[in-house]
């Protein structure tokens, strides 16, 4: 009866813009979403085999389609943006940022006051911003009230109030910060001619007052009244330094919103720069959680429909890395070269500050989420089926054809193990043979894991190339353990990935996380195989010299060590200072084995 139910619907639905609701049998929103053509995209979910398994779980779970229509794509946008926002739907993306940000207010009121404030009065006062954070605003506060004198004070300033004498001059007035319009010493037209300035000012356009107060300076100038003229340059200094700070592109670009996303396996990071006049007067990032493996257009365009809702931007043209679809009254531009592209490319590097800062934050606050992130992500970089909880790196050191040994290393969790490495000394190879020892470690390893039930790894990694490889894969296949655990090499030289089977290798962005890990392992497992090598290796030396000598025996060698360090220090030593050390009698037996052999 459901699935009759739907098709029904599907059959009905108009081929609009518009916007779907998905719900479950229990009458729960599971998702929203836009279309050009309603029929087309919501048929699509039903149709085609898709990839991604919550997309396929949602599937199962809709018992009803609900929808509207509207007369455009921007409508559409605009609906289903805050039609999310409203139900926080399960299976849609979840936007993070739900601060109430600041503004700047010019009241609506005779000489009116500036002031920040997170509250939105529509009493016909005018509000700028928002503004992310009370930082940017308090600059921006402190610029207009060095420049501007206004009042402070929430008297009604109305004309026959003033006229009857009703108000005397405060503190303000006497210091210099305000120009006493309460007893008209300030005439409302002067007064209205600093709100159009600093309306300008807040939009990012300085031009005009610069251009004011460089004429008010040249006046003053000429006039001799150099005091005045340098009270003008003061105000000069301080517009131009903030304009300074702010302009980062062509003064030519004016009235743009720019956009970009970068994003990983579980999270979208948008950011939008605002440019008015050549200077940024905005920057801010959202962080979007993914829930249907969105792609970077989808996120995008979400993301671009939800800041400007939510900064009330007007402007008609953006900057994006690629095309994107919001509706056919803005204009989308790409840029390839020259100052647009540059301001696109800083906008991504604010998106990726963000998205490592989010990170550090991650591993401080949600250890646990860092690490899903991670394996994750790892899972994906890979093609692996599952997520490497358990990662094990094995490395050979026969330096020099000498003691052959090898060493493995073990990550949990993307974190180094180290009660659990392991280092072996190889049995059945003779002489440096890299391929068979690596099958006789990998053998041994899994051999012992499986007898005593320990876990296995979800991926193997082999220092080496191809015919490494080859020896891990051959060992897994006699132990019966090929396609129960992933196994892959990594060459050195130029940090190829191979997988057994494929002769051409993967190459991993080298800023990614999974090749930084593997390289962590691959660093890991070789520092401890070289160390297992030196140890075995100076064993080895210490048996051969030293207590070959004739009437020397173990402890003498540790107290001679212990004391001179090296074998070459007590080659070198005099017979006084080794009699000093072992006494004469066995001084006299060490000098004269090395000294008589040297003769």
């Amino acid at each position: 009866m459901e699935e009759n139910k739907l098709e029904v619907q599907l059959k009905t639905l108009p081929e609009n813009p518009g916007v779907y609701q998905y719900f479950d049998k229990n009458g729960r929103i599971l998702y929203v979403g836009k279309a050009k053509n309603l029929k087309k995209r919501v048929t699509s979910y039903f149709t085609k085999n898709n990839d991604s398994h919550r997309i396929r779980v949602m599937v199962k779970k809709i018992h009803e389609i609900r929808h509207i229509v509207v007369s455009s794509e921007t409508d559409a946008l605009l609906l289903e943006n805050n039609l999310i926002k409203k139900h926080q739907p399960r299976f849609n993306v979840m936007l993070k940022d739900d601060k109430t940000y600041p503004w700047i207010c010019i009241k609506n009121e005779r000489f009116p006051r500036v002031f920040a404030t997170r509250r939105l009065v529509k009493d016909g006062s005018e509000y700028y911003g928002p503004f992310t954070s009370f930082k940017t605003i308090h600059t921006l506060m402190d610029l207009i009230k060095g420049v501007y004198p206004l009042r402070t004070c929430n008297y009604d300033l109305a004309e026959d109030k003033i006229r009857n004498g009703k108000y005397k001059v405060c503190l303000e007035y006497h210091l210099g910060n305000c120009m006493g319009p309460c007893e008209a010493y300030e005439a409302e037209a002067e007064y209205q001619k600093k709100i159009d300035a600093i309306r300008q000012i807040v939009k990012g356009n300085f031009k005009d007052s610069l251009q004011q107060f460089r004429q008010q300076m040249k006046d003053h100038a000429e006039k001799m009244e150099f005091e005045e003229a340098q009270k003008i340059k003061t105000k000069i200094d301080i517009l131009e330094n903030y304009q300074a700070k702010s302009t980062v592109v062509n003064p030519k670009i004016n009235n743009v919103d720019v956009f970009s996303i970068v994003s990983d396996e579980g999270y979208g990071y948008v950011n939008f720069l605002q440019l008015s006049h050549g200077a940024i007067i905005r920057s801010h990032t959202i962080e979007m959680k993914k829930k249907l493996s969105e792609t970077d257009q989808e996120l995008l365009e979400l993301g671009i429909t939800e800041i400007r809702q939510r900064f009330n931007s007007l402007t008609r043209e953006i900057y994006v890395p690629f095309k994107v679809d919001v509706g056919e009254e803005i204009k989308v531009t790409v840029p390839v070269l020259g100052d647009k592209k540059q301001i696109v490319d800083l906008s991504t590097r604010n998106a990726k500050y963000f998205r490592q800062e989010r990170f550090k934050q991650m591993k401080i606050v949600d250890p646990d989420r860092h690490v899903n992130r991670i394996m994750a992500q790892m899972k994906q970089d890979l093609r692996l089926n599952e997520e490497p909880r358990h990662i094990e790196c094995f490395d050979n050191s026969n330096i020099q054809g000498s003691n052959p040994v090898a060493a493995c290393v073990v990550f949990k969790d993307g974190k180094a193990s180290k009660k659990d490495y392991r280092k072996f000394n190889i049995k059945t190879v003779e002489g440096p043979n890299d391929f068979a020892s690596m099958e006789e470690v990998v053998f041994r390893r899994y051999r012992r894991l499986l007898e005593e039930g320990e876990p296995l790894p979800q991926l193997v990694i082999v220092d080496g190339g191809k015919g490494q490889l080859s020896s891990g894969v051959k060992a897994l296949e006699t132990l019966g353990l090929r396609g129960k655990i992933a196994i892959i090499g990594i060459a050195k030289r130029l940090e190829e990935i191979f997988y057994p089977g494929d002769s051409i290798p993967l190459y991993l962005d080298k800023k990614s996380e999974t090749l930084k890990i593997i390289q962590q392992l691959r660093n890991e497992a070789h520092r401890f195989g070289i160390t297992f090598h030196r140890q075995k290796r100076s064993s080895v030396a210490l048996n051969t010299e030293l207590e070959e000598i004739p009437g020397i025996g173990e402890k003498t060698v540790v107290e001679l060590l212990k004391n001179f360090r090296s074998v070459k220090r007590v080659k070198e030593a005099s017979i006084e200072s080794l009699s000093s050390v072992i006494g004469k009698s066995k001084a006299t037996l060490i000098y004269q084995f090395y000294h008589s052999e040297n003769d």
